[in-house]
């Protein structure tokens, strides 16, 4: 049964991811050196607990179809850490919401057996129409969203073709592969961002920063959701999945305080948004016990 600890759990990893956001404005070096360096040390803790559980001992193929998948990861983090550069963290973290949207046309092509909801093709109407309105508001940080929108993207593929191996191994061997993945990723895309493929080495500052990005915001964090997950339903979970950017704008602006205040005109679109992806769960539910 659901406890009120696996609820609690789960909002404690949706803090966390909100807080990726705010320590990727804190890490002053560049983004794709803060997904190196994340991903790169992420691989090593992941790869000591897999071999606490029995190794890392995976047929090849599917080897590297993990590290495939964490490549696609590797490239959303550093489109993600990037956007907040651009913009402000709020703007960044408004955007990825609209990753329910390109999971849901997504998915269909992907897995074979599920179709287009209506009820979704609507929800993503009026999140379109609400990220319209915050391009009309905000449109200084025009790129910076638009980035944002990108890494949401890969978000989905992500998360969609993740959802085809994720009961193949135990959750340490898949993290270590798909780390390893998203490390070589973001190796790659270094010399179309920055000089060389050689990240800069971070400060006293930044390397807590970065420490507590790699063991809280995607260790702790990734262990946390596949316990809670053994738990809780899926409709649950993406009830409380979909408030991180509610948790993340909140910890932006305890931190960085005016920077990133918006116009009233983005809380409205972005409250749109996280409104329709709240809802959209319920609403689903509503329809499949009347069709039932």
């Amino acid at each position: 049964m659901t406890t009120f600890r696996d609820y609690l759990l789960m909002h404690i990893v949706v803090v966390a991811w909100g807080l990726t956001a705010v320590l990727g404005k804190l890490i002053e070096m560049p983004a794709v050196d803060v997904t190196i360096w994340r991903t790169g040390v992420s691989t090593l803790v992941f790869a000591l607990l897999a071999q606490l559980h029995g190794g890392l001992r995976v047929e090849r193929g599917r080897a590297w179809r993990f590290a495939a998948v964490g490549a696609v990861l590797g490239v959303h983090w550093v489109l993600f850490f990037l956007s907040a550069r651009l913009s402000t963290a709020s703007v960044c973290l408004a955007a990825m919401p609209t990753g329910m949207l390109w999971a849901s046309l997504i998915e269909p092509l992907i897995d074979g057996t599920r179709r287009w909801r209506p009820l979704e093709l609507v929800v993503g109407l009026v999140m379109v129409g609400a990220v319209w309105i915050i391009y009309q508001v905000e449109f200084s940080y025009w790129l910076g969203f638009t980035v944002a929108i990108s890494a949401a993207l890969l978000a989905a593929i992500f998360a969609t073709m993740s959802k085809q191996i994720v009961s193949t191994h135990h959750w340490n061997v898949i993290g270590c592969y798909q780390m390893a993945g998203a490390f070589g990723a973001s190796l790659l895309c270094r010399p179309f961002l920055e000089k060389g493929i050689v990240p800069a080495l971070p400060g006293a500052w930044e390397a807590l920063w970065l420490a507590i990005l790699t063991l809280v915001c995607t260790v702790a964090a990734y262990a946390g959701f596949m316990k809670a997950l053994r738990a809780m339903s899926v409709f649950s979970m993406n009830v409380i999945y979909n408030l991180e950017p509610v948790y993340g704008i909140i910890l932006a602006a305890l931190v960085f305080g005016r920077s990133e205040f918006m116009s009233p005109g983005f809380y409205l679109g972005a409250g749109i948004i996280i409104a329709s992806v709240v809802m959209l769960p319920w609403l689903r539910k509503m329809i499949e016990k009347r069709e039932a």
